[in-house]
């Protein structure tokens, strides 16, 4: 299994870098296009990587942000598989910009198949998507900054993932957007609806902030599960991510970098 990372807040190399994430996945014989980042960023470092996108037909929305899912009206004619309720439009509490995606459901689907599930859903018998991951534990998706447009809070229901079956479907790897859900949440979730508890990796953004209560029961969390490789990434800022290299001695995942599992 091969992960390009396309779109990363920080850069390695000659690659580009903004506030999003785009990550090309590479799994025995399949491949796919896990989020796309807000601009054309994922498409100028595939071509560094010289990934032709055109040939990809699957895309995978984590969620329905701006800095995840905004790349896509650079993209037509793929299936586009995503929770149901991304596409709404979303805002910062007290704020007026639309932080939702840019192009509406009619013109997503002028351009796309799309598939929606809530539930999780099989790319491959390897390569799932996660669908709406339970919140079950007390101390990840307790309180959001978003509301929606008539002002009800906005806990980011469609956050998702995939989860990765590899070595023979002996262990998991596991990929993130943001972890709106809670990045522990996904990984319970990801052991119960595969049967297995052995994890080479997790991926992705953790949406943690500051080195506070909630990032250190994380911490405490991911070290009783005996996880390899921990990548957090694009929205787990500085304070965090300190911590996060305390606890773990992480890499800083950058645009440009390929993880091989």
């Amino acid at each position: 299994m091969q992960i390009s990372v396309l779109t990363e807040n920080a850069a390695s190399g000659k690659f580009l870098a903004e506030h999003g994430l785009s990550y090309f996945i590479e799994h025995e014989d399949t491949q796919l296009l896990f989020d796309t980042g807000h601009s054309d960023v994922f498409l100028q470092n595939a071509e560094r990587f010289t990934i032709d996108i055109k040939n990809i037909k699957t895309v995978v929305l984590s969620h329905g942000h701006w800095d995840h899912a905004n790349g896509l009206k650079f993209l037509k004619n793929k299936v586009l598989i995503c929770h149901p309720e991304v596409f709404h439009p979303r805002f910062r509490k007290g704020g007026t910009e639309n932080i939702g995606i840019e192009l509406t459901i009619d013109d997503l689907q002028k351009r796309f198949e799309i598939i929606t599930s809530r539930k999780p859903y099989p790319i491959t018998h390897d390569i799932i998507f996660l669908g709406e991951v339970p919140r079950r534990n007390t101390f990840e998706a307790q309180t959001t900054p978003f509301v929606y447009q008539k002002g009800e809070e906005d806990f980011v229901i469609d956050d998702s993932g995939l989860v990765i079956k590899i070595n023979q479907g002996t262990e998991l790897v596991l990929i993130s957007g943001c972890a709106h859900s809670g990045i522990c949440n996904m990984i319970e979730y990801a052991k119960k609806i595969t049967a297995i508890h052995k994890f080479r990796a997790v991926i992705g953004g953790f949406h943690l902030k500051q080195n506070n209560k909630q990032t250190q029961q994380t911490i405490e969390y991911l070290k009783s599960q005996d996880i390899q490789e921990i990548f957090p990434s694009h929205c787990t800022e500085l304070p965090a991510l300190c911590a996060f290299y305390n606890a773990f001695e992480i890499s800083h995942l950058k645009s440009g970098m390929r993880l091989k599992f």
